[in-house]
């Protein structure tokens, strides 16, 4: 498994795509410094372009290099190698590709710019958050990728998922707030946000920058809760566990895999 992990890690780090990736956050991180006095600011301007961007990205980047890779993957088959290995290795050396790219791209400026010591927590959560969200969103897209050979078909599921995740499931979760307001929904909604990556992800960077207004009425919930010791373990253990879950799946899924 670790040569198929090295094999795909260097193969996607010398593509082109790879390399816009990094500039984009090279670029970005570095233009938000240069204009932003208030490294916090730099650090929200980065998560909402974080949360929404990454997924995508992992999204897309997990189903292409499958579908690309279709005939190196039926010639590894071919040799002895477990299949959970074949595609576990790639889903693994696309999400370290991806990762590497994301942190280098942010960490780079911050290092240059010299404001780690003034931001060191809020800049490290940024980059663990995004790195979750690459793992768990390029896991999902091999997920749908094994579970459809038509392409069309497979892309067109991948982004209707992180379309759900990113846009649909707030739009749902507002509105039911807004419906059964006259409920007590403190637990309802703290479960509503641990079945969505995202929501949980920009709820961590907005309390770990102490800025939990910004979350409307249901800010003092999610303080109360996410900003406790317990709420930001727990929260880690449920992002651990939406990498786990769709990795077991592909596991399950490699072996069964008719090719």
């Amino acid at each position: 498994m670790i040569k198929i992990i090295k094999y795909c890690f260097f193969d996607l780090v010398r593509s082109r795509w790879s390399l816009v990736y990094f500039s984009f956050y090279l670029l970005l991180s570095s233009a938000l410094l240069f204009l932003n006095n208030d490294t916090s600011k730099a650090v929200i301007s980065l998560m909402n372009i974080i949360t929404v961007l990454t997924p995508l990205i992992g999204t897309i980047f997990g189903v292409m290099y499958y579908y690309n890779s279709r005939e190196f993957v039926e010639l590894l088959l071919s040799q002895p190698i477990k299949r959970s290995h074949i595609f576990i290795g790639q889903y693994l050396g696309v999400a370290i590709s991806l990762s590497l790219s994301l942190i280098l791209g942010l960490g780079i400026p911050f290092l240059l710019y010299g404001v780690m010591q003034e931001s060191t927590s809020n800049f490290l959560m940024l980059l663990t958050v995004g790195t979750f969200l690459t793992f768990i969103f390029v896991a999902l897209a091999y997920n749908i990728a094994l579970s459809h050979e038509n392409k069309i078909k497979g892309f067109g599921y991948a982004i209707l998922v992180w379309l759900f995740m990113a846009v649909i499931y707030d739009g749902i979760f507002l509105i039911s707030l807004v419906v059964f307001q006259e409920y007590p929904l403190d637990n309802a909604s703290l479960i509503a946000t641990a079945f969505n990556p995202i929501d949980l992800s920009r709820i961590l960077i907005l309390l770990k920058l102490d800025i939990s207004a910004l979350l409307g009425y249901t800010g003092a919930i999610f303080k109360n809760f996410f900003g406790t010791s317990l709420g930001f373990v727990t929260s880690f253990l449920v992002l651990i566990l939406w990498v786990m879950i769709p990795v077991f799946f592909i596991y399950k899924k490699a072996q069964r895999k008719d090719f």
